[in-house]
């Protein structure tokens, strides 16, 4: 940060310190930087991140600096704000630290709060978590929240209801903008073009592999031509080589994401990040993760904003998405291998269904557009002039 602070910090400019914990709020983030960079170009952008999974994502923004958040101390918060000395501060989605918070705020830095949800269930709604973070939410000068019902709930946390207004959620605008763009991929998905049924498996846990590959034994006894992408959520080779095992004593052809025969095999295995919002383009059905995972669902947005019909485990009830979806039809929870093996057949084999199911997701995802304009103006506004 001081390094930073000493050779790229143009006085000259304003700074705008975007803060997303993690991919998911990088998501919601993105598309409202790149509305920042075309309205106010005078304006640097610092963009720092928590979780480490987000480290590759977060330097693929094109931010003047980006960092890991340091902890929230006085001292490292005093640190961060004098080598950036941003115009504002804002935090994504939910994640607002109560130090550093203060600490601008004493500066006269504004702060905001963009694309922000809090569940009927979050513990920050009462004991020791809404007494710790209370301040920090009254201190937000502009909070843009995702729905009337966030918008309450923010609320009674602390946010002052004069500084509330309801923008919605970028992520819908940014996963609207990757499925336009995907057919520009073609390197990547040109290969794995095919008229087979084709079931797209994003950010799989274990636990969800469990139940998916004992449910695709029985879709492939009915359906031979049947293919699974999968897609797990840490792609590493010790959560890769079960599934390759598993493919193999299935008696199925495994092959790797890029490798020659990928183009024909039963099964492909994803061994990377950030080509899963491209890979669903490929769907004919999408099962996403964490419904059986104690972490909570991953985004069920991008495989919705294709036309595709989105499958999720039992665990879904934190997920906003999940449950907009499960209401229009667009979505389908699953809780055993016996239900997972049942819509995707049932998916699979009725194209009339499946096109309805694709149209109603899609359909969502296009209602929720416009928010990530709203959130930059959001932003343009705590710059001021």
């Amino acid at each position: 940060f001081a390094e930073w602070g000493a050779h790229g910090r143009d006085a000259r400019r304003p700074l705008v310190w975007l803060h997303a914990p993690s991919v998911g709020e990088g998501l919601q983030t993105r598309p409202v930087i790149a509305r920042l960079r075309e309205h106010r170009p005078d304006v640097q952008i610092a963009y720092t991140f928590f979780s480490p999974s987000a480290a590759n994502f977060a330097h693929r923004l094109g931010a003047d600096f980006c960092d890991y958040l340091p902890f929230d101390t006085v001292a490292d918060a005093d640190a961060a704000l004098d080598a950036l000395r941003p115009a504002a501060l804002v935090f994504g989605k939910l994640d607002v630290w109560p130090v550093l918070s203060e600490r601008a705020a004493r500066r006269g830095v504004r702060l905001g709060l963009i694309s922000a949800t809090l569940s009927a269930t979050s513990a920050r709604r009462s004991g020791l978590g809404a007494l710790l973070l209370r301040d920090a939410y009254h201190a937000l000068d502009a909070v843009g929240a995702i729905a009337p019902d966030d918008a309450v709930r923010l609320k009674a946390l602390g946010v002052r209801g004069d500084r509330l207004t309801v923008t919605g959620d970028a992520r819908y605008d940014e996963a609207w903008a990757r499925a336009q763009s995907a057919e520009s991929r073609q390197t990547l998905l040109n290969p794995l073009r095919s008229e087979r049924p084709t079931l797209v498996a994003g950010s799989t846990w274990p636990a969800d592999e469990a139940p998916l590959l004992d449910a695709w034994r029985v879709v492939r006894e009915r359906m031979p031509a049947a293919r699974l992408v999968i897609a797990p959520h840490e792609p590493q080779s010790s959560h890769l080589e079960p599934t390759a095992r598993w493919a193999a004593h299935a008696g199925l052809r495994c092959a790797t994401l890029g490798a020659p025969e990928a183009a024909t095999a039963d099964v492909v295995l994803v061994d990377r990040v950030g080509v899963l919002g491209d890979l669903y383009a490929l769907a004919g059905v999408a099962y996403v993760g964490g419904g059986f995972h104690a972490a909570g669902l991953h985004s069920v947005i991008e495989p919705a904003a294709f036309g595709v019909p989105v499958l999720f485990g039992p665990r879904n009830a934190a997920s906003r998405d999940a449950g907009l979806l499960l209401q229009c039809g667009g979505g389908f929870s699953v809780a055993s291998a016996t239900e997972i093996a049942a819509r995707v057949l049932a998916l699979l084999e009725d194209l009339a269904a499946r096109i309805s199911a694709g149209d109603r997701a899609r359909a969502l995802v296009q209602g929720g557009l416009g928010a990530a304009d709203r959130s930059a103006a959001l932003v343009e506004k705590l710059l001021g002039a």
